[in-house]
């Protein structure tokens, strides 16, 4: 196996910085910032609730899988909007957590990470923005010949 310089250029695009920051809010900072408080002084973390867990960390994977993907731009597009789906989907859950009615729900105050989903979202839409970017310039240069 031979390693290829076009191969580590294609790993420092611009893209690839928007879905590697938006892994790290999915996958890292979860377990630094609660969610909310309950109404006896508990913080909850995403790890505490097992459904939360796995949709920050399937944003994550799909936000890697994406970065590995830069040879099908059209794939990285589509898994970029699935990660974005799957972002407003988490915080739908979040929103509705946190407009249950006052005796059905043990939420107190709010925590920092219910707004982890609402930056992955921001930097997803410009890793996709720049995805577009590519394919078109390469559709251009397509043209061309």
């Amino acid at each position: 196996m031979s390693f290829n310089f076009l191969d580590l250029y294609m790993l420092q695009r611009i893209q690839t910085v928007y879905l590697l920051i938006a892994a790290i809010f999915s996958c890292g900072l979860i377990f630094v910032f609660h969610l909310w408080t309950t109404t006896i002084d508990v913080a909850v973390y995403a790890q505490d609730d097992m459904l939360y867990l796995a949709m920050f960390f399937g944003s994550a994977a799909l936000s890697l899988i994406s970065i590995f993907n830069y040879k099908n731009r059209k794939f990285q597009f589509v898994l970029g909007r699935l990660n974005i789906i799957l972002n407003f989907i988490l915080l739908g859950l979040f929103v509705y957590q946190l407009l249950m009615a006052p005796g059905e729900s043990q939420i107190s105050e709010k925590g920092v990470g219910i707004f982890i989903p609402i930056f992955s979202i921001v930097f997803l839409v410009l890793a996709n923005k720049a995805i577009k970017k590519d394919e078109d310039l390469v559709k251009s240069v397509d043209r061309l010949r």
